[in-house]
Formats: structure tokens, sequence, C-alpha cells
């Protein structure tokens, strides 16, 4: 009884916890509100963005990626698309549309044949356009991202305002079924686990935040963290920018904008886990009894209060339920926000086992190969493991 009653006394407190702190949620910005359907105003004028697309074998996006770039409502603007040695026919679609174009805004096409030593393909990529470039903004993106017209021009004016170094944009998750939806939901509340948005434009908290499709950087924030060659061997190397950011005590920001960033992440719950396959080990930090410990607490914090729920003596039932409840109501405000519905909680136990599942796909995946192979090419662990901010 005293074991039932401490354990679920435990997890009453992480989750509601967890729920508390989720309430903040709500003091992150939403940049689709009327006030910014503006242009920027501090200088009366845009400032000049370089929008760079690494792209490797995504022909299967790039052409509506790309298509969505040049048709943003922003006049100051070039454009770097990178074919980051595709083995597909990503380069001729990239040329293919780039020959077609009008020619504003401009567009720079860049081909890598080979991968210099010490590096990902990716980080590369974005550093070889970015030395190129000549924007007072950098905007990091993805080749299968879509952006709606008016949004970059909508995150300028929310940067200029705040006088941000660094703005990140959630991406809005198109989720077809609800595989995808279930995975998602396990990922958003191990997310909440680690991150907590509503603080990273606080200077004196180290909460940071970096995401692949929308990376808004300052050119001069850009240079001051040592632009992406301190990142050179960095699996995420879209939150290690974000970390960056915040290590050099620069203005860092995070909005949401629904319906501005169109992003299909995978394609069902397998394709998502495959995408996560070369993150989530690294997020572990490549070691071996993290992951471990990481996979028997996750299953711990997620299951156990189902199984107290049922399996408990009596009273003791209660801090099982109340954690229960803080956990549906996380998927109800998530469901306010992102496109995963409250409903998927009832599912929650299948979600927390697809974290866990991927988890350990990614660290057997990485030992197996003795590094992470991803794109078509491999990189050695223990070159990884050195090469982590």
């Amino acid at each position: 009884m005293i074991a039932w009653w401490f354990f679920g006394l435990l997890l009453a407190f992480i989750w509601l916890g967890r729920l508390r702190d989720c309430r903040n949620i709500r003091r992150v910005p939403d940049i689709t509100a009327p006030e910014w359907n503006r242009e920027p105003t501090s200088e009366n004028r845009q400032p000049k963005v370089s929008i760079i697309i690494p792209a490797r074998n995504e022909a299967a996006h790039v052409e509506a990626a790309l298509r969505s770039v040049l048709a943003l409502e922003y006049s100051n603007l070039e454009v770097f698309v990178v074919d980051d040695r595709s083995t597909d026919n990503t380069g001729q679609i990239i040329d293919r549309i780039v020959a077609a174009h009008s020619g504003s805004p401009p567009v720079c096409v860049m081909h890598i044949t080979d991968l210099p030593s010490g590096w990902l393909g990716k980080p590369h990529a974005m550093w070889l356009a970015a030395q190129q470039a000549s924007g007072e903004y950098f905007l990091f993106t993805d080749a299968d991202v879509s952006f709606r017209p008016d949004c970059l021009r909508r995150a300028i004016a929310y940067a200029d305002e705040e006088r941000a170094d660094h703005l990140v944009l959630f991406p809005t998750h198109l989720l077809e079924n609800t595989g995808e939806k279930l995975m998602l939901g396990g990922f958003q509340l191990l997310f909440i686990f680690g991150h907590r948005p509503w603080k990273v434009d606080d200077p004196n908290a180290d909460d940071f935040m970096g995401l692949g499709p929308f990376n808004l950087i300052r050119r001069s924030a850009y240079e001051t963290i040592g632009t992406f060659r301190a990142l050179r061997l960095e699996v995420i190397e879209d939150m290690k920018l974000g970390k960056l950011v915040k290590a050099h005590r620069l203005s860092q920001r995070n909005v949401f904008g629904p319906g501005l960033l169109p992003w299909s992440w995978g394609h069902g719950a397998l394709g998502l886990s495959r995408n996560l396959t070369k993150n989530l080990f690294a997020l572990m930090q490549f070691r071996v009894p993290k992951t471990l410990g990481a996979c028997a607490l996750w299953l711990f914090f997620n299951l156990m209060p189902l199984i107290g729920a049922v399996l408990a003596p009596r009273w003791a039932k209660l801090p099982y339920i109340a954690a229960l409840v803080a956990v549906a109501l996380i998927y109800f405000g998530m469901g306010r926000r992102t496109r995963v519905p409250a409903w998927s909680f009832i599912f929650h136990p299948v979600s927390a086992l697809l974290i866990v599942f991927t988890m350990l796909r990614s660290m057997a995946h990485a030992i197996r190969h003795r590094g992470i192979i991803w794109r078509g090419t491999r990189y050695e662990l223990e070159e990884l493991r050195k090469g982590m901010v």
C-alpha cells in the first residue's frame, strides 16, 4: 500500500507540474494575429533576407517548397538552393524551376558533388550557401517545407519589433492518419519534458529553441556563434544553433503561426519514426545507459498512471487518476495549438510505446553501423561524439 501511494503521488506531482508549466504556452505569440500583418517599421524598410534551402534526395517535395518560396510576399529577398549530392533527380527539378523563373527574387543554385571530411552534409550545405549570401537575415529552412505567401513578411515584422537575433516559427504539421497523430502526440509530450518555449525569450533562462523548417537569424548573430562551422558535426544542428544563440546571450524568440508553414514530417507512424532515427540517440548524447534510462523513465511516466488507476487498492488509485487527468488536459491544450486532436489521449500508451520504440531503434541503428547512415551517407559514431556542441 505504501509503495502504491509513493509512486502515485510522485506521478501526480510530475504530471500536474507539467500541466501547470504547459499553461504558459499561451505566452508564446501567434504571428497570424492582425497586428503582424504589416511591414517592418523600425527603419521603414524591408531588411534583406537570404533564404537557404539544402536539399538531398528531395525530388518528391522540392518543387512545391521552392515554388512557395518564390511566391513569398517579400521584395527584398534572395534564394540559395543547394543540391547536396542528390542521387535522384532533385538537381534537375531545381534547375528546371529556376530556368523558368522570371528573375525576382534572384535564385542561386549550388550543386555539391563532394562532402569534405569533418562535416555532416546538411550543415556543410548551409554553411557553403551562407558564405555567398548578402542578407541582413539568413533564413535556414528545409526542402520539404511550404510557405504561405505572408509567412516571411509577418515573421520579419515580429523579429524587427522585438529586435530578435534569432526567430523560430513552429510549423503546422500536416497529419494524414491516426498513426501520424499518435506519433506526433507522443513526441510533443517528450518535447515538453525537455523544453519550455515560453522561457526562450528570458535572457536569464537557459531554455533555447531551434527548428529546421524555420531558423531565422541575423547575419551578425550567425557570425557571432561561429557560423555552421561550429555545428559541422551536429546531427541535431537546428536545435544546437538555438543553443549557441542562447549561450552567446543573443536575443531569441519563438512564435506560433497556424497555417503559415505547412509541413509533412513523414508518412505514417513508422515514417515519422524513421525520420527521428538519426535524432533521438543524438539527443541522448550517443550514450547507451542514458538512452536505456530515458526509455525506462518514459515507460514509467506514461504507463504507470494507467496501471495504477486500474490495479492500485481503493483510495490509492486517486493520485494515478489525477496524473491521467493531467495528461488528458495536456492533450486538450496541445489540440488547441497543434493538429494533434484531444481524443488521441485515449491511445496515449500507444504513443508512449512508439517513442520508446523509436529511441531504441535510433540507438540500435547507430551501434549496428558504428555511426549514423542518413540519406545515403555514413558518419562515424566516435567522430559525431567528439563534434557535439
